[in-house]
């Protein structure tokens, strides 16, 4: 114990003197000191200080003015800072500090704009030296200056919402720009003096009209009509080579336009005798521009919905169109994970994931969405594109709540048409896609065209269209016209247009005379084509032996389930015969069905037709057997269409153009003011007088059928179509006629029938 207390002396009695040491120079006595010191100084040098702080005082009043304030505040807060110990945050958050800076030059800039009347600042500005020097002169350029540095500013001190604000206002004008493009309105205005002109030549005065001598009558327009080609026969020409059978051929071959009262001129004579409909007969209809669409919000929606269901992806793309809006959806990762488990320095156990492999989503994941993604959009149908064609995303079509018109001047003032009217001879206006470009289509590249779609989806409106189109930029010196129309409401509008070979054929007995005579037309044309030596009708036209070009024939049929019901062979095998030859010869064919079923659109029909058009169908099944993929079942109708080109892999979704009746009209009157009589071909017109609307007493098989029934005792519908190859409807009004001529006796349907004449035959049921 003793030595313990010794012990505990000794340690006090040698920290006594530490402890003063120690607390002398602790930080508050130290501070003291340095403010009794620095008291003392200022007692001693007082009128020095006073002095030196007015003159230093004035100075930063007149370098900064009103700013000074500011500047206070700035440096109070360093000083709070660095006592605080917060420096390294200061060091990480420069950019804000400059931003700061940033700002007070851009208020003392303000401020300069301002001059005071007295004081220090009389001779500066509010703002002072420092505002002066940083917009140079309180001008429109210093305004200009101003601007720039509140530019930086707000980029220093916020630059994520700055960037976020600069890209909206970006996308903005972007999607102005696409809706309302500024290339569309200077082309028009610049346009319109040129279009003004043609109008109201200055080289037409109109008192010049006084002392022009006055027009002879024009003659009456004269009947033109198609000649039967006499063809060569085999021995005349057998023993000929070379130059003279070619001269055969064009001496034995005649004219297929001739005259009926005067001579025809020349086409090159008669080249100006038509002149082309202005564009302003077609209305020019302000395309409606649908409702804005929230395509952030559609973006969100498409992104969450896809996550909850355990796919990855995000929307890089949004096409807005006129009747659907296209987002672009770029599939995400399929990632796997492996939990690890870790031990701190206290014994708890934490676990992470750390990321082992990652494989890319399948594209079907996203295509078997389609229902889910419709219902979280609210949309009745979505269509899923996967993957578009050109583009690493899968496109998601959905529909707008209001769909735009597209109208047909809108398209064919567009780039492209006028792009395709330089090189084309038979162009079609289509309409615009997804995101709103025009698409347009050169019929005589197809080379012909197939058309289905249900009641009211647009396919009359799409034909229409097209013949308006043929109508505004061909003469009929250069396409002729065929439509039949068995519905006999659509394309009797187009009657009496002088490009019109026939009238328009609603009777489905002359459709078929009428296959029939295009098909003898277009071996009449190969025969004038070898006579040249030309492989094609272009080449025929700039061949100069050539006196009289050959014009481009239209056939458009706008019902074919009505042709294949009348006689579905012979119709079958008209119509491929055509599309497999007549493309050389300048004959094209546009046909529509508003039955796309197997019996009608046959496997050979659909060989012979590489580019079609499907509008809104029924069933998939109608989809695949049109376009031979799915997708129609989901158009939303009104002019909402999948095109197939030729050359693309996949159909392409199209909202069609739309042509009033009051624009088919005036379009229509128009032609017909120039040439008031109807210009037809005899031969056709002969040819469809003979045929009539049923089979007559006078065909040619009701003979054959009545020598089959004279050789038996009873015969049946079904004998009749295997032994005359025939079709069963033709049987069957074979049968009838039989009937009526006495021929056979009545009996019910589908069984034999009794033969009143001949007593030896024998009994045949075709059943």
């Amino acid at each position: 114990m003793n030595m313990a207390k010794d012990k505990k002396r000794k340690r006090i009695a040698v920290g006594g003197p530490s402890l003063i040491r120690r607390f002398l120079f602790s930080r508050p006595v130290m501070l003291l000191l340095l403010l009794i010191i620095a008291l003392a100084l200022l007692f001693a040098f007082q009128s020095q200080v006073l002095s030196g702080l007015s003159t230093a005082w004035e100075a930063l009043v007149e370098a900064c003015g009103w700013g000074l304030i500011l500047v206070a505040v700035v440096m109070a807060f360093l000083g709070w800072m660095i006592w605080r110990r917060h420096v390294p945050v200061f060091l990480r958050k420069w950019y804000r500090w400059l931003g700061t800076l940033a700002f007070i030059v851009a208020l003392c800039g303000l401020l300069a704009f301002f001059k005071a009347s007295t004081g220090v600042m009389s001779e500066a500005t509010l703002g002072g030296r420092l505002g002066l020097a940083s917009i140079g002169a309180p001008d429109a350029i210093g305004a200009l200056r101003l601007a720039g540095i509140v530019l930086a500013c707000a980029f220093l001190l916020a630059p994520r919402g700055s960037w976020r604000l600069m890209s909206g206002v970006a996308s903005a004008l972007a999607d102005s720009y696409r809706r309302y493009p500024l290339r569309k309105y200077l082309g028009r205005a610049i346009r319109w003096p040129w279009g003004f002109y043609q109008r109201h030549p200055l080289h037409r005065p109109r008192i010049s009209r006084l002392r022009r001598p006055a027009r002879p009558a024009a003659a009456p327009a004269a009947r033109v009509r198609y000649e039967v080609p006499r063809v060569v026969e085999p021995e005349a020409t057998s023993g000929v080579v070379g130059k003279p059978v070619e001269a055969k051929i064009a001496e034995d071959l005649p004219s297929v336009i001739e005259e009926t009262g005067e001579k025809v001129e020349k086409v090159a004579e008669v080249g100006g005798k038509w002149q082309l409909p202005s564009l302003s007969l077609l209305d020019r209809t302000p395309e409606s521009e649908p409702v804005v669409v929230d395509t952030e919000r559609g973006s969100r929606i498409i992104e969450e919905a896809l996550a909850s269901y355990g796919v990855e992806a995000r929307v890089v793309q949004v096409n807005v169109g006129p009747a659907v809006t296209q987002y672009g959806v770029e599939p995400g990762w399929d990632r796997k994970f492996k939990e690890i488990k870790e031990k701190d320095k206290d014994g708890n156990i934490s676990v992470r994931l750390r990321e082992v492999s990652k494989t890319r989503v399948k594209v079907e994941r996203i295509a078997s969405l389609a229902n889910d993604l419709a219902l979280a959009l609210a949309a009745p149908s979505i269509k899923i594109e996967a993957p578009v064609p050109g583009k690493a995303m899968v496109g998601i079509e959905v529909p707008n709540s209001i769909a735009g018109v597209v109208s047909l001047r809108g398209i064919i003032e567009s780039a492209p048409f006028h792009k395709l009217r330089s090189k084309a001879k038979l162009p079609l206006a289509l309409g615009k896609g997804v995101s709103g470009e025009s698409v347009v289509a050169d019929l005589a590249k197809m080379p012909h065209l197939l058309i289905a779609g249900a009641t009211g989806s647009g396919k009359s409106v799409c034909i229409k269209s097209a013949i308006i189109t043929f109508l505004l930029h061909a003469s009929p010196d250069d396409v002729r016209l065929i439509l039949i129309d068995p519905k006999r409401v659509e394309l009797v509008s187009f009657s009496n247009v002088p490009h019109l070979v026939t009238p328009v054929i609603v009777d489905r007995e002359k459709a078929v005379a009428t296959l029939k005579w295009l098909n003898r037309e277009m071996d009449h044309r190969y025969d004038r084509l070898a006579a040249v030596g030309a492989r094609d009708i272009e080449a025929y036209n700039k061949n100069p032996r050539v006196e009289q070009r050959l014009s481009y024939l239209l056939l458009v049929i706008d019902e074919l389930a009505d042709l294949m019901a009348t006689a579905p062979d012979e119709v079958e095998r008209l119509l491929c015969r055509l599309a497999q030859l007549a493309r050389a010869t300048g004959i094209h064919l546009i046909v529509a069905t508003q039955r796309p079923s197997v019996d009608v659109v046959t496997g050979l029909i659909k060989a012979n037709f590489p580019a079609r058009i499907s509008f809104a169908v029924v069933s998939q099944v109608d989809s695949r057997t049109i376009l031979d993929v799915g997708g129609a079942e989901k158009l939303l109708g009104r002019g909402d269409m999948l095109f197939l080109p030729p050359d693309a892999p996949k159909p392409k979704r199209l909202q069609g153009s739309f042509v009033s009746e009051a624009e088919m009209e005036r379009l229509v009157s128009f032609w017909i003011s120039q040439q008031p009589q109807e210009v037809y071909v005899s031969q056709l017109a002969q040819e469809l007088d003979q045929a009539s609307p049923g089979i007559s007493h006078e065909d040619a098989l009701l003979e054959k059928a009545k020598r089959l029934a004279l050789e038996h005792r009873s015969i049946s519908t079904s004998f009749l179509q295997r032994r005359l190859g025939i079709g069963y409807p033709r049987a069957a009004r074979l049968m009838d006629l039989l009937e009526e001529q006495g021929v056979v006796a009545a009996g019910e349907p589908g069984k034999s029938r009794q033969v009143i004449g001949g007593d030896d035959g024998r009994e045949v049921d075709a059943k």
